[in-house]
């Protein structure tokens, strides 16, 4: 896997990885999970409680998206990275709204705040990346021929 070239790339590839592994460590072991999050763990559960099988769902998901979040910072899609910040900043209101009605834990803002501040650090990343303060000289891992708004061609890597 190609490390990332830009300040938010590597925001992106931040949370990928701990997307990645707290989604490992929820199908692994969903209590150490459950009590990281803040929910109680139970000995055992009544028929018809389908906690465990939403929480294998949910950690495949975010086991899945930590791929796509690396797989993205490894091939710099830049159009993802500005998708992603709405979208966090989307899922910060959501999380924090069902703290807020006693729908979730307290700890579940958590949760929350880690969403709020990743959309924060990806949008400082492309602000930062866009003034060219983050671009590196010619002729290194960052160049001036890599297009903004996606992916490098097989044309740039040429370059």
């Amino acid at each position: 896997m190609k490390l990332p070239r830009s300040a938010a790339g590597w925001t992106v590839a931040v949370f990928g990885l701990l997307a990645l592994l707290v989604g490992a460590v929820g199908l692994i072991w969903p209590e150490a999970l459950l009590r990281l999050l803040g929910f109680e763990v139970l000995e055992s559960r009544a028929s018809g409680d389908y906690t465990r099988t939403f929480l294998t769902a949910s950690s495949m998901a975010s086991f899945n998206m930590g791929v796509y979040y690396l797989l993205a910072s490894a091939t710099e899609w830049r159009a993802f990275y500005r998708f992603t910040v709405g979208f966090r900043l989307l899922t910060f209101t959501v999380f924090s709204v069902i703290v807020l009605v006693d729908a979730a834990p307290g700890r579940f803002f958590g949760v929350a705040a880690w969403e709020a501040l990743g959309a924060l650090a990806t949008a400082a990343g492309l602000w930062w990346d866009r003034r060219g303060a983050g671009a590196a000289a010619p002729g290194s891992a960052v160049s001036s021929s890599v297009d903004p708004a996606g992916p490098a061609s097989t044309a740039d890597a040429v370059r």
